[in-house]
């Protein structure tokens, strides 16, 4: 049977994973809501097979409905409205507004209701400085993807949002996803067309309503904007323009205590989701104590892992060693030849490269065939299907030098990769290094936050392995080791679906040192799905759990082994283990203090929680050189992709507790190891 089939997944331990959903359900509903977690609505194709009748896209942005009958109209020659989308944003709009101040101009402001509901001062800042408020729906769905009933909630839900928060109706909509008229499709026209029937203007771009979205770029826009208009050039809102009553009026007092009731009950909702996540008192104690660790060692680490021999060295210097490259793989025609061509341009100099297929299905062999055809260090072997550790032991039974580098076949090396993974063999007594690893595919809200954890918490958590001379795991996607020292502890073992953590242990156990090297770095290609990305940390947190099962006698071991389990060990079943496990029950107990007891305290112990996170991302960013751009989905992740590992980490322990087996998962690729560098992303050195 090929070592790469799937298997059904045990059954037995469902009852404990509905459990945990059922404690965390009411934080996850929230943030589903706010971020598009739940209900989302996919926008409209670009391809528009039904466009909207002539009379719309021939016609004006401004769009309405009388008795029947499509009335379209265009800014007067000269004049300009200026429309916002979206938000209101804590950040942009403030400086949106300030700009617009500055320079005595008025605009419209499409929101979002959702939006608008967390920062109601700012919709009351807008409508206090003469702007025009305008609908962009609650949560920014696409009309013309959802049923009737739901369009009507989106914008009946807006209007009351806006009663509350500033005491108004607007008569103004623009539809998300939707820029010209033209670009209507017959599924967002007719939703349009509804709105109209409701008295809505509907607004579009062109014809004199320039479009923007609150961001940095869009501010720069329209700061130059501003900056060069000419003298007869007018900028005002849509109505004023149109020489129309203005789109907002005021509420009945009946509305704004039916806004206001909403308002209160959506800021209930949200302090319960906080609060029910954030009240872990044993969780917190825990967590707190881990950023203590990471914190402490990272900054020794920094001072001192300089001063060991081979470290900072230039490239001309150091350890200049031949090396083998070992690159298993299955089924990997996506990345492979990007792969490849990172390993050959790779700066140094004495390079054997083994490939080994292992039984691909695909085009794998053929296209690493041709490029080893055309580069005498490649050799390419070809064996039938026998899983990632037969395949690295067929590499090192044919590797040529003492130091080999095993890596995945998604991974990406920079040119210096290679020097600086090797550098650390200069002391005799190191027997593996792990490199760096990062996220290439970071686009996405997915992608940021698996490139947070790398960053966050396995590059720091190396740091601290490294010196505390207890590393569980090279990874598979970047690591070096000596031909001696995996021989003599009998290479790569089939014991485990984590072979990376196996042989890791393994090295630490026969005494040899497992060191991290920051400067050598390979990008890999992260999971792009929430079922990929289960399926990786599934096998992932089983074969780790089966590694250290394997090697639990470590705890009671001398010397080295000793050392490794007490330090090691302890830490993985403390902190990647006991902590998951106790969330369920330390989410329902958090429910109920939010019930019963202080929300107000509450909530001061998740910002501090929160502040604590913070201060170690942007310190893990800025020790790996990396921007503090993902930071704004750090409050996401500790909500929803936290959670998810939990149920992971919950379902991977159950699963071996029941003495399942769990069959290899493969993740699905898609050759995006280098969209980071594709884009331009600055190196890391």
């Amino acid at each position: 049977m090929s070592r790469h089939a799937r298997r059904g997944n045990p059954r037995a331990h469902w009852f404990l994973l509905l459990l945990t959903l059922s404690a965390c359900a009411a934080a996850l509903l929230f943030e589903g809501f706010t971020y598009h977690q739940i209900g989302a609505v996919a926008p409209a194709p670009d391809r528009c097979t039904a466009p909207a009748p002539v009379e719309v896209r021939d016609g004006g942005p401004v769009i309405r409905v009388v008795d029947g009958t499509v009335e379209s109209a265009r800014m007067p020659a000269g004049t300009t409205a200026l429309t916002f989308d979206g938000g209101p944003d804590p950040v942009y709009t403030p400086r949106l507004l300030d700009l617009l101040r500055e320079h005595g101009v008025r605009a419209t402001f499409f929101v979002t209701g959702a939006e608008a509901a967390k920062h109601q001062a700012l919709v009351e800042r807008i409508r206090a400085e003469g702007h025009e408020l305008g609908s962009y729906t609650y949560t920014a769905a696409d009309l013309g993807q959802t049923s009737t009933a739901r369009g009507s909630l989106e914008l009946s839900l807006t209007q009351h949002v806006l009663a509350g928060s500033a005491g108004v109706h607007t008569r103004l909509l623009r539809l998300p996803y939707t820029t010209t008229p033209d670009g209507l499709c017959a599924a967002q026209w007719e939703a349009a067309e509804r709105a109209a029937d409701d008295g809505y203007l509907i607004v579009a771009a062109g014809g004199g309503v320039r479009q923007f979205p609150q961001t940095r770029a869009a501010y720069d826009e329209v700061a130059a904007l501003l900056e060069e208009r000419g003298t007869d050039e007018e900028f005002t809102t849509v109505t004023s323009g149109l020489e129309l009553p203005s789109g907002t009026t005021a509420a009945a007092t009946l509305d704004r205590w039916r806004g206001t009731g909403l308002l209160w009950a959506q800021a209930g909702a949200h302090a319960f989701a906080v609060g029910m996540t954030w009240l872990l008192v044993v969780a917190g104690a825990l967590t707190g104590l881990r950023m203590v660790l990471l914190f402490h060692f990272a900054r020794k680490h920094v001072r001192e892992v300089r001063r060991r021999p081979g470290r900072g060295g230039r490239l001309s210097g150091g350890v200049n060693a031949p090396v083998t490259i070992v690159v298993p793989a299955y089924n990997e025609e996506a990345g492979i030849e990007a792969t490849l061509r990172s390993l050959l341009a790779s700066t140094h100099p004495y390079t054997q490269i083994i490939v080994v297929d292992d039984g691909s299905s695909d085009r794998t062999y053929e296209i690493a065939d041709a490029i080893a055809a055309r580069d005498r260090r490649m050799m390419v072997i070809r064996q039938e299907n026998a899983g990632k550790s037969a395949a690295l032991n067929t590499g090192l039974y044919w590797a040529h030098f003492d130091i080999v580098i095993m890596i995945d076949g998604d991974t990406v090396f920079e040119p210096d990769a290679v020097h600086h993974l090797i550098q650390p063999f200069a002391d005799p007594a190191v027997g593996a290094v792990s490199g760096n690893t990062k996220v290439g595919n970071r686009r996405g809200l997915l992608g940021k936050w698996q490139h947070l954890e790398y960053v966050i918490g396995f590059n720091l958590d190396r740091r601290m392995f490294d010196l505390l001379e207890c590393m569980p795991t090279v990874p598979g996607a970047i690591g070096a080791f000596r031909r001696e020292a995996l021989l003599r502890v009998g290479g790569l073992s089939t014991d485990t679906l984590a072979e990376d953590t196996d042989l890791t242990m393994a090295l630490c156990r026969d005494g040899w040192r497992v060191v991290y090297e920051e400067k050598a770095i390979a990008w890999t290609e992260a999971p792009s799905s929430l079922r990929q990305l289960w399926k990786q940390r599934y096998r992932w947190c089983y074969g780790t759990l089966q590694a250290m099962w394997k090697h639990r006698h470590a705890f009671v071991e001398r010397g080295p082994a000793g050392r490794f389990g007490r330090r090691g060990l302890t830490y993985l079943w403390l902190f990647q283990t006991l902590l998951p496990l106790l969330a369920p029950i330390v989410d329902l107990y958090a429910v109920y203090g939010l019930l019963f007891q202080d929300a107000g305290q509450a909530l001061q112990v998740w910002l501090g929680f929160l502040a604590v996170q913070l201060g170690a991302a942007v310190y893990a960013l800025r020790l790996d050189r990396e921007g503090l751009g993902p930071l704004w989905t750090l409050p996401l992740q500790l909500f929803v992709y936290r959670q998810l590992m939990y149920l992971v980490v919950i379902q991977s322990t159950v699963t071996a507790l029941l003495g399942s087996r769990l069959g290899w998962h493969r993740m699905q690729r898609t050759g995006t190891a280098t969209e980071t560098l594709d884009r331009g992303t600055p190196v890391s050195h």
